[in-house]
């Protein structure tokens, strides 16, 4: 039996007053998902102007080239997540948040005052680190204090805060530009988003010591190579998952760079382009309120299945239509597409793993999830260059179809039936 002065006997009192849940953890829960809307909205300044800064300021004629700023973003978040999963299973969620906030300062400075395009992509070097350090500690962090049954719904939350910061300020971004010019305006939003990103994770406990309750396993130093093998080939429904994030933001790196050409093209004006680059996102936002939660009842693995073959239909949906109100639906349709398998996906990570290497595991999955974007980014760009923008875009609209096929055939329903939350 412990003694009242061993300091051992606090630290069992103090797990013993942790509880596991959403409602249990409200007020950290909430502070989380407000703290997305933030990091999702340093993405959103871009998503609009920064493809037209390419070509109006820095005269950018190649596509390829016009994209590399999302390239380099895929690329550096993408090994950022490779990291950043099992450093928090090693130092801690907050310590790796707070990281990320300082290097997000660096954007918004380095594109108002760039004078080659070279130092934008810098920039998007930079905002992928940030992205990759606090988005995957928001969600880690959820899932940490979340119960088994909510962690669908807790990913759709967080998705949910992170893309409508995405969509909101992508149309502010846009009527910025719009109203005053394309730099720098939109940007000094950028600086203080980062100052009340980090002011807010400062408020934020580390929630490694939730992993210790409810059964869950103490966090281990997971071997990251191990980890990585598994979740990319050796294990057939984790590498199915992997493939499916890959294939999503592959086609979303394509969305982010070649719409506002796309558009353009089509003569819609910049506010026009602005509403429809924020509905894409916007929908993709609201929608995971439902779906996150609605795979914690229904399951997974068809959720994920239908929502890879949304997305494929409704790019091949606004290739072939032409007309403005036509184009928003096709935006709310991959929205919604999007959002049935954004936390569907992490969901069925933090279902078929232990706690012990679930960040490491999450990791990896984002590190492939990510690398989408710069692949959407290479090949879109390539494409477009050597055909036009309209065959790039109803070859990526492949991908996300052909992973639909493959989640329903190799993948394993991940959500135990005896985890199913009963309706009430």
């Amino acid at each position: 039996m412990k003694a009242e002065g061993d300091p051992c006997f606090w630290e069992v009192h103090h797990l013993k007053n942790i509880q596991a849940g959403i409602k249990e953890n409200l007020l950290q829960f909430s502070l989380l998902v407000v703290i997305n809307f933030f990091v999702g909205s340093m993405v959103g300044l871009e998503r609009t102007v920064l493809p037209i800064i390419g070509e109006k300021q820095f005269g950018i004629a190649s596509t390829s080239a016009a994209l590399s700023f999302i390239a380099s973003f895929g690329f550096s978040k993408a090994a950022t997540n490779f990291f950043a999963g099992n450093l928090a299973d090693r130092i801690g969620r907050r310590q790796v948040l707070l990281f990320g906030w300082g290097i997000g300062l660096f954007v918004p400075l380095l594109i108002i005052f760039a004078q080659s395009w070279w130092v934008i992509i810098l920039a998007n070097v930079l905002l992928g680190i940030n992205q990759g350090l606090t988005w995957s500690m928001t969600v880690n962090m959820k899932i940490d204090l979340a119960k088994g049954t909510e962690r669908g719904f807790a990913v759709g939350l967080n998705e949910f805060a992170g893309y409508i910061g995405v969509a909101s300020f992508a149309m502010i971004s846009g009527y910025a530009a719009s109203t005053y010019s394309l730099r720098p305006e939109p940007f000094y939003i950028g600086i203080g988003l980062v100052v009340i990103g980090f002011l807010l994770s400062l408020a934020v406990t580390d929630t490694t010591k939730h992993l210790t309750i409810s059964g869950q396993s103490k966090p281990a130093n997971s071997h990251l190579k191990r980890v990585f093998a598994k979740t990319t080939w050796k294990d057939r429904t984790l590498s199915s998952i992997s493939f499916a994030g890959m294939a999503t933001n592959l086609k979303d790196g394509v969305a982010w760079g070649l719409f506002p050409l796309f558009f353009a093209s089509k003569g819609l004006t910049l506010a026009q382009i602005g509403v429809i680059t924020a509905v894409y996102p916007a929908a993709w936002g609201i929608f995971q309120l439902f779906t996150g939660a609605l795979s914690d009842r229904v399951g997974r693995k068809w959720f994920i299945t239908a929502g890879m073959w949304l997305q494929g239909l409704s790019l091949w949906w606004i290739l072939f239509v032409d007309n403005y109100f036509l184009w928003l639906a096709g935006a709310i349709s991959l929205g919604l597409g999007t959002a049935m398998v954004y936390p569907t996906l992490i969901a069925s990570i933090g279902d078929a793993v232990p706690s012990s290497w679930r960040a490491t595991a999450t990791g990896v999955y984002r590190f492939w999830r990510d690398s989408g974007y710069a692949f959407g980014a290479l090949i879109g760009g390539l494409l477009a260059d050597q055909l036009n923008i309209n065959w790039a875009i109803g070859f990526i609209a492949l991908l996300p179809f052909a992973a639909g096929i493959i989640a329903a055939l190799r993948m394993k329903e991940t959500l135990k039936k005896a985890e199913k939350p009963a309706f009430k």
